[in-house]
């Protein structure tokens, strides 16, 4: 019987994943994890402990008191919080990545799930279609530790037969948690804003087109991939991912037809540049080819479906 580790299980993908992951093993089969010991009250349906995952011998004995058998590593500093504490971003992304891996070696787990991102890409990227196989360049912390984490997940399958898989996320949106600081957040929080009647003012300009994917697919592309047969899994880097491409005006005249009195303005900050360097639509084909990947959402059924159920989370619309 499987035994699911998640660190932190309580950001905006952590939260949704676990839920999940506990509906399909069992809460008693599933152990949430996270470094605010406030988390635990999200988590009344599994198991919850706080952690430290840059303790590694701490993360050791919950692993071998827990017997547990996959770990899906969600821990991490995003992309524009990342710029903001660099070093540190660098420190907890690698050196948790690490850690886990060689746990995972160490202790002969069955599974490790470690998320990557488009912030792999750089300016130098094809941006049409990025294909999985390109030239990357990343020019922000985030980009550079999930690259080179790309690498040390295919090393650790190669040389040591660590069973790692891995996606690269587009901009996640979901209406079950707040925006956690990532440059694709604003498609997050802007619905939030319509709901609240508030007037939104972007920190992308309203042409800037990104890669996007609605929760509920990030959540069935993670839980197919690590559902399928090792011998399908034929990239052990990461797997480009794509649900939609949309820009800010595009997200805003979604919105408009069920809420005509919302407002936006556009002031781009210093996202605008990350935003700029990553691709405006990626070529997925492969994970399509080698797992059977098809997302459900376009922009206008998520919109609809967001809109419905975000008053639930947020009364107030915030």
């Amino acid at each position: 019987m499987e035994k699911i580790l998640v660190i932190g299980a309580a950001g905006q993908l952590g939260s949704e994943l676990t839920r999940a992951l506990s509906d399909q093993f069992g809460g008693d089969q599933v152990i949430a994890t996270d470094l605010r010991d406030s988390a635990k009250a999200e988590f009344d349906y599994c198991r919850f402990e706080v952690l430290d995952v840059l303790n590694k011998e701490g993360v050791r004995d919950l692993i071998k008191e827990e017997k547990v058998t996959q770990i899906y590593h969600l821990a991490a500093v995003l992309s524009a919080t990342g710029e903001k504490n660099p070093h540190f971003a660098w420190h907890l992304n690698m050196d948790s990545l690490l850690s886990v891996l060689e746990l995972a070696k160490e202790l002969k787990l069955d599974k490790i799930y470690w998320p990557s991102s488009i912030a792999v890409f750089g300016p130098n990227t094809p941006k049409v279609n990025t294909p999985q196989f390109c030239v990357k360049e990343p020019n922000t912390v985030y980009g550079i530790s999930k690259q080179a984490g790309e690498r040390w997940c295919e090393y650790y399958f190669e040389k040591y037969g660590v069973d790692v898989r891995s996606l690269r996320y587009p901009g996640l949106i979901g209406y079950k948690s707040l925006p956690g600081g990532g440059t694709t957040d604003y498609a997050v929080d802007i619905y939030h804003k319509a709901l609240a009647g508030e007037k939104f003012e972007c920190f992308l300009s309203e042409d800037t087109y990104l890669p996007m994917m609605y929760m509920p697919d990030a959540i069935k592309a993670t839980l197919d991939l690590m559902n399928a047969p090792r011998e399908s899994v034929k990239i052990r880097s990461s797997y480009n991912l794509s649900g939609m491409s949309f820009s800010p005006k595009e997200i805003y005249e979604s919105i408009k037809k069920h809420l005509p009195d919302f407002e936006i303005s556009y002031k781009p900050d210093f996202r605008q540049a990350i935003a700029d360097s990553w691709p405006d639509s990626i070529d997925d084909s492969r994970a399509q080819v080698d797992w059977g990947w098809k997302p459900d959402y376009d922009l206008d059924a998520m919109t609809a479906d967001i809109l419905k159920n975000l008053p639930d989370y947020f009364p107030t619309g915030k």
